[in-house]
């Protein structure tokens, strides 16, 4: 195998063979970090600005809103840890007092406790920070709320960053989250005055924002553009954000 492109891991999921590979790549001129679903590039350390914008917006929303800062410091749940840019984006803030990382592929969250996602180390030494297997959607759309350990908690702030965008789905079982009751029991899960941020890939779409709006107020959706190393024209990702009502 090249010293340029190594496959660190590959395993079978009920969703197919998830993969991580790293590769030099000369245009960046550092090495890369990959995620693959098959054939399906999930993540890439390549492009991380919307990774990082999704839980920098969310984290200025939410003090930008009617609540005040709670004296203990906010809870914060992220929907999918891929390589862990937005995860550590929470962390930074020093505001945050816990953040629940929810990933459905026990595989990730191996690759970061093993070490062999740079971001591993650092997610999994602080102790503000909880990595747990588990299907956000599931937990979304249940009873017992997005803790199982703690049914019923709310929390500040859930940023998601699972799908390519509410159209583009990994699974159809994703579906009913981007439906009006999923945004209605996603609504309960927060404080008044919290907020939902979403990254999606795809432009902004104005049925969804009419979706959330069905729950939520001050719906808007954010573009970030950011430079590409393998296109001249700028990139750009989508960051939708809804505050819950009863500040």
């Amino acid at each position: 195998m090249s010293p340029r492109f190594q496959e660190l891991d590959h395993r079978p999921t009920p969703m197919g063979v998830i993969s991580l590979r790293r590769r030099w790549d000369p245009l960046v001129g550092d090495d890369v970090y990959e995620i693959k679903l098959d054939d399906d590039f999930l993540m890439s350390s390549a492009f991380t600005a919307a990774e990082v914008e999704v839980a920098r917006l969310a984290l200025a929303e939410l003090r930008a809103g009617p609540g005040a800062e709670p004296p203990d410091g906010y809870d914060v749940v992220v929907g999918g840890l891929g390589l862990g840019h937005t995860a550590l984006t929470v962390l930074d803030d020093p505001g945050v007092r816990s953040l629940l990382v929810v990933e459905a592929l026990g595989e990730v969250v191996d690759w970061h406790r093993e070490g062999l996602v740079p971001a591993g180390a650092v997610l999994s030494a602080d102790p503000r920070c909880r990595l747990a297997r588990g299907d956000f959607f599931a937990r979304a759309l249940g009873s017992e709320g997005l803790d199982p350990e703690a049914p019923g908690s709310r929390f500040h702030a859930v940023v998601v960053d699972i799908d390519h965008s509410p159209r583009h789905l990994l699974h159809p079982s994703h579906a009913p989250f981007y439906e009006p009751e999923g945004v209605r029991r996603l609504a309960g899960s927060l404080h008044p005055g919290g907020v939902f941020a979403l990254w999606s890939n795809d432009p902004p779409d104005a049925g969804y924002e009419d979706v959330l709006r069905l729950a939520f107020d001050g719906v808007r959706s954010e573009v970030v553009t950011f430079a590409s190393p393998y296109q001249e024209a700028p990139a750009s990702n989508t960051v939708y954000l809804g505050t819950a009502p009863g500040a």
